[in-house]
């Protein structure tokens, strides 16, 4: 069959057809935001009315007076107030067990190393580092006991040799005493 309409024409119409595809996109959009609109609107005046409801209720809590503390209460703050500053007294003068002894431990570790348990025992002897760990194999092992044996902080290492029975994937028990 033999195309009659002539190109300047043909141009015409994919033009008009590009203009009415754009008029029914811009309809489409408008639509759909009225419809959003439309669905929104209930929710705003809902939510509006609530935060207006709130904020008479926080006005007349502020406006309400506040009932004075009855005798029981006051000797149960103070009490509680005494606790909190021993608790805070001892805070400040205690010894940081953190700081000079578990994060040099930690920090001399080795990557195949893996401390599963840290325990600090505190008794009338003095105190105790208890380490529960695993171990890849027994010379990692060695070298973590005599990494930690070297080091001013440990008076006293003791790894039983019982832990040396496997050749791998040791489960360990070290004592440390600190100087």
């Amino acid at each position: 069959m033999i195309n009659l309409i002539p190109n300047e024409e043909k141009k015409k119409m994919v033009r008009h057809f590009y203009y009415r595809l754009m008029v029914v996109c811009l309809f489409a959009v408008s639509l759909g935001l009225l419809a959003s609109t439309v669905a929104i609107t209930p929710s705003y005046f809902l939510s509006s009315i609530k935060k207006k409801v709130a904020l008479d209720k926080v006005a007349a809590q502020k406006a309400e007076s506040v009932p004075l503390p009855d005798q029981e209460t006051l000797s149960a703050i103070e009490i509680l107030n005494k606790k909190l500053n021993i608790i805070e007294s001892t805070q400040q003068n205690k010894f940081s067990v953190l700081d000079k002894v578990i994060n040099p431990i930690v920090l001399k570790k080795k990557s195949d190393i893996k401390i599963h348990q840290i325990s600090y025992e505190k008794n009338t002897e003095g105190s105790k580092i208890i380490i529960k760990g695993a171990a890849s194999s027994r010379e990692r092992l060695l070298l973590f006991r005599r990494t930690l044996e070297d080091d001013p902080l440990f008076k006293q290492v003791d790894l039983p040799i019982s832990n040396f029975v496997r050749g791998s994937n040791i489960q360990f028990y070290l004592s440390l005493t600190p100087a």
